[in-house]
């Protein structure tokens, strides 16, 4: 049994289902930290906590720990008027990778809200395919119109679709190889 998966997807209808989600701070480290804590504040100690050691993936390296602080402070401030200023702060905040674990998961909800507030948008995450999408925020910190394009073309104006929201949790997680769970059959919409 993965504790961490059924844990957190279950925090995951929560965050929306109560509303919490529209209590945090939008486009902020702030309220990425908001979204973690309350998504895995049942599986990790370190939830909402920025990380204070070094992360890799693969050959690629994270912004390292030592700079991780002023990392995040350029990050807010950079622009989020318009699709491209938006996707360009959440590639930077996922090159930043402030936890340990949980990045991509809360990341994707963070994006979410900042394209809601700005644009009336969001990402129907169940339109866009893993290996896809993997493959594009791989090669992202060196170009983003892949991500973009691939978001962009992803884009619903159903912000407040339960539906949307719940089967994007199940795609973020399906990103992640966590899918022993699926949160049609737990939560049903």
């Amino acid at each position: 049994m993965n504790n961490e998966e059924l844990q957190s997807k279950k925090r995951a209808a929560e965050l929306y289902d109560s509303g919490a989600i529209n209590e945090f701070e939008v486009g902020t480290t702030e309220g990425l930290k908001q979204i973690h804590r309350f998504l895995f504040q049942d599986v990790f100690d370190f939830a909402g906590k920025i990380r204070d050691v070094d992360l890799a993936k693969g050959n690629f390296r994270f912004a390292p720990a030592m700079y991780l602080n002023d990392t995040l402070k350029t990050i807010n401030s950079l622009p989020e008027n318009t699709f491209d200023e938006i996707i360009k702060k959440y590639v930077e905040m996922n090159v930043a990778h402030p936890f340990r674990e949980g990045n991509g998961r809360a990341t994707r909800i963070w994006l979410d809200q900042i394209l809601k507030k700005r644009l009336g948008k969001c990402v129907d995450w169940s339109k866009v395919g893993k290996e896809e999408y993997l493959s594009a925020m791989e090669r992202s910190p060196i170009n983003d119109l892949e991500i973009r394009t691939l978001l962009e073309g992803a884009l619903t104006s159903d912000i407040d679709d339960r539906e949307v929201y719940m089967k994007g949790i199940q795609s973020s997680y399906d990103y992640e190889d966590q899918s022993e769970y699926d949160v049609h059959n737990l939560f049903g919409f």
